[in-house]
């Protein structure tokens, strides 16, 4: 995940929310060193995150000092138009709260949702595409549509399969800004 949106996101503080141990921030770090730093936002940091980030250090040095690990809610964390907010296998709901938060903040934004819940009262839309597309498809598909509609240029791609069987990737950036690269 990390090498394709950095193919299209750079620069930037990273704000990987719902983290866990912070391995996409840091790996968004590894892969392109355009950004300053990155913050880990999670409601429950695994104890271990603090080791896998030694080891990385470790390995990477320029990680040192670069990346801070935070306890709080998602909705705690002020996001600015640099940032690029990412999360991975958001579960559910979070996708679409990461995607809100990033929308209305104008950050530039790249999921990789998982356990979609067509019942939820936030995918009215998608239930309605249920009946064409799999479910899972078509809440992803509103998805990047509301993000269009909320005047972002949308990509999307996919996670080869061997990687994760939850392998759609949806990268937006607002419309007004300057494409990093071509299509």
């Amino acid at each position: 995940m990390a090498r394709r949106v950095r193919r299209r996101l750079r620069g930037g503080r990273i704000v990987d929310l719902g983290g866990g141990h912070g391995l996409l921030a840091q790996a968004m770090l590894i892969v392109d060193d355009s950004s300053p730093n990155a913050i880990v936002v999670d409601k429950l940091l695994p104890a271990s995150s603090g080791m896998l980030h030694k080891v990385l250090v470790e390995e990477w040095p320029r990680l040192a000092g670069r990346i801070a690990f935070v306890t709080a809610s998602l909705d705690e964390v002020d996001l600015g138009p640099d940032d690029v907010v990412v999360s991975s296998h958001a579960c559910g709901a979070l996708t679409d709260r990461v995607l809100e938060r990033a929308a209305a903040a104008g950050t530039r934004v790249a999921v990789l949702p998982c356990c979609h819940e067509l019942r939820a009262p936030a995918h009215t839309e998608a239930r309605a595409l249920a009946g064409w597309v799999d479910g899972a498809l078509a809440i992803d598909t509103v998805r990047a549509i509301r993000l269009q509609q909320q005047g972002y240029r949308v990509w999307t791609q996919t996670i080869p399969a061997e990687i994760t069987p939850k392998n759609r990737l949806l990268i937006a950036e607002r419309s007004d800004q300057r494409p990093t690269t071509n299509d």
